[in-house]
């Protein structure tokens, strides 16, 4: 079995850098990525992916990358079930980021890639 995704997008808002209990850093980003082809109204949509970076994925993008950097994102999907206020339950969809590689941000990095191997 395999679940593994990739993806390409801008990152819609600048990345916040937070720490967990045990000291583990975490970030979540939203990538627009433009779907390939124009809707009814001859205009291009766009896709609005949720990821979760760890560790030094999260501190190194939130050092280098900011509001609208092109990045690759290459991860594995992951449901986690939230209970609302009003006791509904919630099935809630994130990429998880085990590598990302920055596109378009300063020249020097243009194309590094951080990778993350720690067990979450």
């Amino acid at each position: 079995m395999l679940n593994q995704t990739v993806v390409v997008g801008r990152i819609v808002r600048d990345l916040e850098v937070k720490e967990t209990e045990s000291g583990k850093q975490y970030s979540s980003i939203t990538l627009a990525v433009p779907r390939s082809f124009k809707n009814a109204d001859g205009e291009y949509e766009a896709d609005y992916i949720n990821v979760m970076l760890w560790n030094n994925i999260a501190s190194t993008t939130a050092e280098y990358c900011k509001k609208g950097d092109l990045v690759a994102v290459k991860g594995r999907l992951q449901t986690n079930q939230i209970e609302k206020e009003d006791g509904t339950k919630e099935t809630k969809m994130n990429l998880v980021c085990e590598r990302l590689t920055f596109l378009s941000t300063r020249k020097d990095l243009k194309n590094h890639m951080v990778e993350d191997r720690d067990e979450r």
